[in-house]
């Protein structure tokens, strides 16, 4: 057999490892996944939907707590967005997922997953949950922790636009 002929059957055979065979199996792997994800997401409410208040962030700061690690997950590095919280590390969302990167968070500590204003920092919590992280997300997200922050002008605009727009709802 030609080399590249045994190379292809060796991607086949790690693919077959990976993937189901068969479409049944493929919706078995497809509802236990998500189980395991609303089993994560059944708890949110009596756990506080895992979100923590600046001012506790502060705190555990100030006494130099060693039980958790700041995440910025913010999609582009912090100097392009000014300042960044003592003691975090950089991980873009989009990218936190990657091995290299799970690698680099304890599961021993919370996670404190900050972005800019509360939104893209949600977007990883639970599958970090699921993998048996105790992810958890700062309320509102660097807006509520750096003085004249951009995020915190981006939500201003959205709320004076909400009140000249008049948007419909429903009661």
């Amino acid at each position: 057999m030609r080399k590249g002929g045994t190379i292809l059957i060796g991607m086949v055979l790690a693919m077959a490892l990976v993937v189901p065979v068969s479409a049944k199996e493929a919706v078995v792997v497809a509802d236990d996944m998500a189980k395991k994800l609303n089993e994560v997401l059944m708890k949110g409410p009596a756990e506080g939907h895992w979100q923590v208040k600046p001012d506790d962030v502060d705190a555990w700061i100030k006494a130099k707590k060693t039980d958790f690690l700041i995440v910025d997950v913010r999609p582009n590095p912090p100097g392009q967005q000014g300042s960044r919280m003592p003691g975090s590390v950089y991980i873009p969302y989009s990218e936190i997922l990657k091995p290299e990167n799970l690698k680099k968070l304890p599961k021993d500590k919370k996670l404190i997953l900050v972005c800019v204003t509360g939104q893209t920092q949600n977007l990883p919590v639970v599958a970090l949950r699921v993998l048996g992280y105790d992810a958890r997300t700062m309320q509102f997200g660097h807006s509520a922790w750096i003085k004249g922050y951009l995020g915190a002008q981006l939500m201003q605009q959205a709320i004076q636009n909400a009140e000249t727009k008049n948007f419909p709802v429903e009661k």
